[in-house]
């Protein structure tokens, strides 16, 4: 199945895909769905790594001024 024939199909219009049809819209999401995954899972480490860095920081801190007797809320 060539690209134009696969870009050209539209749902909606009466007309039912073929089974290559729909296994190439398929396999088309099924790619852009991992691709977005892949982005959000990259996202989401790099906040996760920022937020426990700030929090190691302050918890540190916190326990080395506890250890000099230095007690702030």
């Amino acid at each position: 199945m060539s690209e134009e024939e696969l870009n050209s199909y539209r749902f909606g219009r009466g007309e039912e895909p073929t089974d290559q049809m729909l296994e190439a819209i398929m396999r088309d999401a099924m790619l852009d769905v991992k691709e977005r995954a892949k982005k959000a899972a990259e996202v989401f480490r790099q906040n996760f790594e920022r937020e426990y860095a700030a929090l190691y920081s302050k918890w540190a801190t916190r326990i080395e001024n506890a250890r000099n007797g230095i007690f702030q809320p």
